[in-house]
């Protein structure tokens, strides 16, 4: 796939460093651009997915101090794959915590897929600390948007033949709740059915996530860390439905963010995270720019929305 001509040039960390942040985990981060720039940091997707080189590239690195983040189990952060003390309220105190270690006292915060999750979640926690919001793919870890991704009756529509790959390791008995079912495999003690299971959940999503079929794209699920992490950290916050107390969680405390200045963009075909999430969000929060991109999916790297993303990234460099 062409990459975009509107992201900022390839460039390489100036810190890298590790966060002890329970007696199980320790997480990687990293810092790009200008040390004395504006803070801006970077939330993954997945949960699992961990960050790239790439993610760096959507904001001004004259201007902006870059930061990444792995959640925990995910990319360099330790131990990989952990579910142990591994929830959305343990990352959104990570997330703080990282921020009172790098001496920071309000940033952007960025964020797509699970990203826009815990972006929204973060700022709703701490609407102090968050200069503004910029999020792609809005995913609210409903029960319906997982129904609709993840279980018979939605996106497998859309992708029948991708979702004849994702339910084969699952037996004809068991597929009346996917979710349920990949828990049990991604959580037990056969290695091999676990890296099986792993690589069929991580291709499914990878096959769906932008408008055309990237096989790169599809590539990383055959890579068994990659895929590991990030199916059974995935899963596992799915099958728990977020650890939020509510379905409509984030919908419900929009209040306690509307004030901060937010960019929202979506694209219209995307299958992960259906554009019906973003309208409901975009219907709470009026304040909040909202663009659908008309011709993209669900990635971050599809060109009209890597475009609009960095365009609001630029758009925030004089907060």
């Amino acid at each position: 796939m062409p990459e975009s001509d509107k992201l900022y040039p390839k460039i390489v960390a100036y810190d890298e460093g590790f966060l002890k942040v329970s007696d199980i985990h320790t997480l990687y981060y990293e810092q790009s651009g200008n040390p004395q720039g504006k803070p801006v940091i970077y939330l993954h997707g997945g949960p699992g997915g961990g960050v790239s080189d790439h993610d760096r590239r959507y904001f001004d690195p004259q201007v902006y101090r870059i930061i990444l983040l792995d959640q925990r189990g995910a990319g360099k952060s330790t131990p990989t794959a952990s579910l142990e003390d591994n929830t959305t309220w343990a990352l959104v105190a990570d997330i703080e915590r990282l921020r009172e270690h790098l001496g920071i006292d309000k940033w952007v915060v960025f964020g797509g897929s699970w990203g826009s999750t815990l972006s929204l979640t973060y700022a709703q926690e701490h609407p102090d600390r968050v200069k503004a919001l910029i999020l792609r793919g809005i995913f609210m870890l409903r029960q319906s948007e997982l129904r609709w991704f993840y279980e018979q009756g939605g996106a497998s529509h859309i992708f029948p033949d991708a979702w004849d790959e994702y339910i084969k390791p699952i037996p004809e008995n068991e597929r009346d709740n996917f979710i349920a079912a990949y828990h049990k495999r991604l959580t037990g003690d056969n290695e091999e059915e676990k890296i099986r299971c792993a690589k069929a959940w991580s291709t499914w999503e990878c096959s769906t996530s932008k408008l055309y079929v990237d096989p790169v794209e599809i590539a990383k699920a055959s890579e068994d860390i990659w895929a590991l992490a990030f199916a059974r950290i995935e899963c596992h916050y799915f099958f728990n439905k977020g650890f939020f107390k509510t379905d409509a969680h984030i919908l419900e405390n929009v209040d306690k963010i509307r004030h901060i200045p937010a960019t929202i963009v979506q694209g219209r075909y995307d299958v992960v995270c259906p554009a019906t999430s973003a309208w409901d969000l975009h219907k709470v929060w009026p304040e909040a720019k909202f663009e659908f991109m008309a011709d993209a999916g669900h990635s971050a790297k599809e060109l009209a929305t890597t475009a609009r993303l960095v365009q609001a990234a630029d758009e925030y460099k004089t907060l």
